[in-house]
């Protein structure tokens, strides 16, 4: 069964794809990305589209983008689905998100996918929501880490050798120190009581530069952390090889490297 996986980038999604080529539930054929039509970053995550396509390139797989447009600032929109864009975030209303990803789902089924895979874990009516989406469609979904616990994931996607940055946060739930945090032990250990250890009521969202399935480290720079309300966003830029014009490795090790502004991670 030839799959899609619904890709931001970040842990969740990570996890999802390596299950699902672990345990060999289908073959994924490529990734799912929403972004800002406007700020061309994805959704939610504020990630600048050319860490994606190296996120993409690293992990040997194409990436369909599917582009959302900046609502006006009085459209009403479900909770479930990401709200007005303020320069790093993306959203869309109900009605152009649904007709994007419509699209895509037709597209991909039109080569020949049978299915997409997203990185849920405990939200009924996020699940429901894309499980009749993709039945319209008529497409299946695939959710590789339903009903897992969270903190045990996040266990396991330390343990496997995945590395990931924190590049939002609610600042209604986290402050600003934060944004730009590894995700490692001492990241689990220090989370506040009642954030969840994965963030999937959406406390934090990561992105992640290497681990399994990674054929190099994804290189970027760390910039300046922004407010975006209610928002905290760490910028991350891309960042070259000087001598050879090829992306550069990661260097140092992430104590080393939290807080460091404008330096090579």
């Amino acid at each position: 069964m030839k799959s899609l996986v619904c890709w931001s980038g970040g842990k969740d999604s990570a996890l999802a794809l390596h299950e699902t080529r672990r345990r060999g539930d289908g073959d994924v054929v490529g990734l799912l990305t929403t972004l800002s039509a406007e700020f061309d970053r994805v959704s939610m995550h504020g990630v600048r589209r050319e860490l994606l396509e190296m996120q993409a390139t690293a992990l040997g797989l194409p990436v369909e983008k599917v582009l959302l447009p900046t609502p006006p600032p009085d459209a009403p929109c479900p909770v479930s689905i990401p709200r007005p864009t303020h320069g790093f975030t993306v959203f869309a209303t109900n009605g152009s998100y649904e007709e994007k990803m419509l699209e895509a789902f037709r597209r991909g089924r039109d080569q020949v996918v049978e299915a997409i895979v997203s990185g849920d874990i405990f939200l009924e009516d996020l699940r429901a929501y894309r499980e009749q989406l993709l039945a319209e469609a008529g497409l299946q979904g695939v959710f590789p880490l339903w009903k897992r616990h969270t903190r045990e994931l996040m266990q396991d996607f330390i343990g496997s050798g995945f590395r990931a940055i924190v590049v939002c946060v609610d600042s209604k739930k986290l402050d600003s120190s934060w944004a730009g945090r590894f995700l490692d032990e001492a990241f689990l250990r220090d989370l506040p009581s009642g954030v969840d250890p994965c963030g999937e009521n959406g406390e934090f969202h990561t992105f992640v530069f290497d681990g399994p399935g990674f054929r190099n480290p994804v290189p970027f720079l760390v910039g300046e952390t922004v407010s975006r309300e209610p928002f905290w966003f760490c910028d991350l830029k891309e960042t070259f090889s000087a001598c050879s014009g090829r992306p550069g490795q990661v260097r140092g090790e992430p104590a080393q490297l939290r807080g460091a502004a404008q330096r090579p991670v």
